[in-house]
């Protein structure tokens, strides 16, 4: 019934908005990543870290309702992913290198979770722009499945991109506004601290 309701509310927001898919605004000579490894801000700051990443904006992708609130998704049901829309130049660092560091840096073998945080909004999601992404999301997948990288095989979603909406102001730029905080010292600092092991030749000076 939740959903139910939930899928005639965005119909509804649609017809009075004239919503519909629309491609992103990407700067010449720039591409576009959608990325979803369970909280906005933890993608957020990992590549925000990232030479050749112009912007990184935390929102939702793949679900049912257009301009969803983090209230609403946090309750599940709208089939909404937690992502961040990253803007690189791939003259300084490719779509491969940049999933590189996504599957490095969350655990692409849970499903729906990532830690405490559990629920398809958290689930792990690759929202290809183009067939090349698609292709290129295959191939890194298959290539950590066969040096079992992890225990578990990779159970990452890959869909293609529909659209993104940017979450509330309080969400952007989270780590960096507050990163003592709590739940920014006990999940975001590990990951950046591997962050910077892993991938000390990448990252922003």
């Amino acid at each position: 019934m939740y959903k139910l309701q939930i899928l005639v509310i965005g119909v509804a927001l649609c017809f009075l908005s004239s919503c519909g898919s629309t491609k992103p605004d990407i700067p010449e000579g720039y591409e576009m990543a959608t990325l979803g490894n369970g909280c906005f801000w933890c993608g957020e700051a990992i590549f925000q870290r990232l030479e050749g990443v112009i912007k990184v904006e935390s929102g939702f992708s793949g679900g049912m309702i257009p301009f969803p609130t983090s209230k609403v998704v946090v309750k599940g049901g709208t089939e909404h992913a937690e992502v961040v829309q990253i803007t690189f130049d791939p003259k300084i660092i490719s779509y491969r290198e940049l999933l590189q560091v996504f599957f490095s840096t969350h655990d692409p073998t849970t499903l729906n979770r990532q830690g405490a945080d559990i629920g398809d909004q958290y689930r792990s999601v690759i929202f290809y722009h183009n067939d090349e992404q698609e292709q290129i999301a295959k191939q890194v997948i298959h290539e950590i499945d066969s040096a079992k990288i992890w225990d578990n095989p990779v159970v990452t979603q890959l869909s293609a991109y529909f659209e993104f909406y940017k979450a509330e102001d309080r969400n952007q730029n989270y780590y960096n506004n507050n990163s003592n905080e709590p739940y920014c010292r006990a999940v975001i600092n590990p990951k950046l601290s591997k962050l910077r092991k892993e991938f000390s030749n990448k990252l922003k000076k």
